[in-house]
């Protein structure tokens, strides 16, 4: 994927003979996803932008039409295709503030210095955002996987993209 491009959802089925595609949204608010564009699509290996012409909420969840697609066939070809938008379309945040996309891959230590793995997802709990950290392979705990939730202050001590790096206040053994 381009580095530039942040993944915000996907198409589900085909909706119905007119060429509207189900929308599977990854933002918090599932009709967040129309406030950014424009959309681009990946398409036989490639990114290109594709222009709303229509949405609409439908049952529990929300369906789109695209410029140009007018029938079942020619939606077809976007089901399961990715949606994304270019990072500069996304809104700026306030300092301590991050996008999940900036967090993966970072280093996660202690404040020991115990290399704890690097962050390979994120996981929405409703409470507290909670970090999948995995090690390269089994540490002297026994640990390949550790899950850490993602509380400023008290458990994430400090976050720095340029080191690519997070401390935690974490025991190794948990």
């Amino acid at each position: 994927m381009g580095k530039d491009l942040v993944v915000l959802g996907k198409f589900g089925a085909v909706y119905g003979i007119n060429g509207w595609l189900k929308v599977i949204s990854y933002t918090d608010i599932p009709e967040g996803i129309f406030d950014y564009t424009p959309w681009q699509i990946q398409s036989q290996g490639k990114w290109q932008p594709v222009q709303i012409s229509s949405w609409k909420r439908h049952s529990n969840g929300l369906i789109v039409k695209l410029e140009g697609v007018s029938d079942r066939d020619q939606a077809q070809v976007f089901v399961n295709a990715e949606i994304a938008v270019t990072q500069t379309s996304l809104p700026a945040l306030d300092d301590g503030d991050f996008y999940w996309k900036d967090l993966m891959g970072l280093t996660v230590v202690n404040e020991a210095g115990y290399d704890l793995g690097v962050v390979d997802d994120i996981m929405e709990t409703g409470s507290n955002d909670v970090l999948v950290v995995k090690a390269n392979r089994t540490d002297a705990f026994g640990k390949k996987e550790r899950l850490i939730p993602f509380l400023t202050d008290s458990v994430i001590k400090t976050v720095d993209k340029a080191q690519g790096r997070i401390i935690v206040d974490w025991d190794p053994d948990f």
